[in-house]
């Protein structure tokens, strides 16, 4: 799942400079995309690199990748303009990228906050597996985080975990409660490309494993008003996700990009003593986007 780039693609993506990109409608503009992929493809073994990055994330038993952009990272600087076209450039030959908030730019931050709900993205605790827009009719079919820092004190694992593998161990029971539209979480307001609200919704759709989304999302066991009977079933399935879960430290320049429909995603705590590290030294991440293409191939 950790692909590295080739010496070659590597030397060859240092010295090239992509243009600024653009925006339609909060997505990024067909002309930037082929732009993109115009000046990439003619660097050596990106195609290739390009190609292996999209089998992990759609093969059977796969579905995300960890791109090892370190390298890349300290030549141009995690948080330049260069070294964010490039990492854009790779996420153009998955899908599409584009930014559900207006108000926010195509990459968004996440930092740390001591003062924050220690379970939410921004955080210092545990944040439990989810998916992004869960409540949304047509959620982001990717999510992507790139890491500027790790923790310093040495936190903040990344966890994934199969959620229609985790499905698969339940029971009928659950299985057929899980399928029911009982399940509420979350606000919606402000969002772009991502449908309507849907509330209330089913964990499970009846899709086969890997094409429908298994709408879960651990917060919705404390904010919510379930029955008894749907809370136990969505307890059962957190216990399966945790007992199936790979975690591994994201290092900086490290690009993990999660295929929604396969894989739920969260953290392990940061370690204590946060409020001791200044804020530009703590952990950041910056967090796109990707909307499949119609033809589920290339975005450019």
């Amino acid at each position: 799942m950790f692909i590295d780039i080739p010496n070659e693609l590597e030397a060859a993506l240092i010295e090239l400079p992509l243009p600024t990109w653009k925006l339609d409608d909060s997505f990024l503009a067909k002309s930037t995309r082929q732009a993109y992929r115009h000046e990439l493809t003619a660097a050596p073994r990106f195609e290739e690199t390009a190609a292996t990055l999209r089998h992990e994330l759609t093969r059977e038993g796969g579905g995300y990748a960890v791109l090892r952009l370190g390298n890349l990272a300290k030549v141009l600087g995690t948080a330049g303009d260069r070294f964010l076209r490039l990492v854009t450039g790779f996420a153009t030959e998955v899908a599409v990228p584009f930014s559900p908030f207006p108000r926010w730019p195509l990459w968004k931050d996440i930092g740390v906050k001591v003062d924050k709900d220690p379970g939410k993205s921004s955080g210092v605790g545990y944040n439990a597996f989810h998916m992004d827009l869960v409540n949304a009719t047509l959620p982001p079919d990717y999510t992507t985080l790139l890491c500027v820092r790790p923790d310093p004190l040495g936190g903040g694992s990344s966890i994934l975990s199969d959620p229609h593998a985790a499905v698969a161990r339940l029971s009928d029971r659950s299985r057929a409660l899980l399928a029911e539209s009982a399940y509420h979480y979350g606000t919606f307001f402000d969002l772009f490309g991502v449908g309507e609200e849907y509330k209330p919704f089913p964990i499970l759709d009846g899709s086969d494993a890997g094409e429908g989304f298994v709408r879960y999302t651990a917060k919705m066991l404390e904010r919510s008003e379930l029955g008894q009977a749907h809370a136990e079933a969505a307890r059962e399935l957190a216990g399966e996700l945790v007992r199936g879960q790979v975690s591994f430290m994201l290092q900086s320049g490290d690009y993990l990009i999660v295929n929604q429909r396969r894989f739920l995603h969260g953290r392990e705590a940061l370690r204590s003593g946060q409020e001791t590290v200044p804020v530009a030294d703590r952990r950041l991440l910056l967090q796109m986007f990707l909307r499949a293409s119609a033809d589920g191939g290339s975005a450019a």
